[in-house]
């Protein structure tokens, strides 16, 4: 590994281990408002940049508001809800989160600029669905660890 590299992987681990256990429980309380709502967070992610709907092979070349009502984007919208419950609910530790997320989607060729623009879409959609000005600052301590970790490992 690039020595810096190793110095952007140690300062996001160490970024994650200093959230407090108020921003993590801020952060898990207004998740579980949204939770229950896994079509329309991954509607308002692949809305941000649909060039990330191309990834979903099962998604691509398709017109969003009619995959949107189909059982198998739901399918996969409560899976990737489900993945994030999970990444919440182990704050601050999100090292093994995230290498599976790294496994499984740096052979896709996701971009950081994707990434960014998936992130952009989930803040969208928390905004306008959530109390978000009273949670925002636990959210971007949060999102600013999981993707940061991410990217320096993609």
């Amino acid at each position: 590994m690039k020595p810096i590299i190793l110095v952007i992987v140690s300062l996001s681990f160490a970024a994650a281990s200093i959230m407090t256990a108020e921003q993590i429980s801020i952060v898990q309380a207004s998740f579980d408002e949204v939770k229950g709502d896994p079509v329309g967070i991954l509607y308002a992610c692949l809305k941000a940049d649909p060039s990330i709907q191309e990834k979903f092979p099962q998604f691509a070349g398709k017109d969003l508001e009619v995959v949107k009502g189909t059982p198998e984007f739901k399918t996969h919208a409560k899976r990737i809800v489900g993945y994030s419950l999970k990444v919440i609910y182990e704050l601050p530790d999100m090292e093994r989160d995230v290498d599976t997320f790294v496994a499984s989607h740096k052979p896709r060729g996701i971009t950081h600029e994707q990434l960014d623009n998936f992130r952009a879409g989930f803040v969208t959609y928390m905004k306008a669905h959530t109390d978000f000005a009273k949670s925002e600052s636990a959210w971007g301590a949060s999102l600013d660890n999981f993707f940061g970790m991410i990217k320096s490992k993609m």
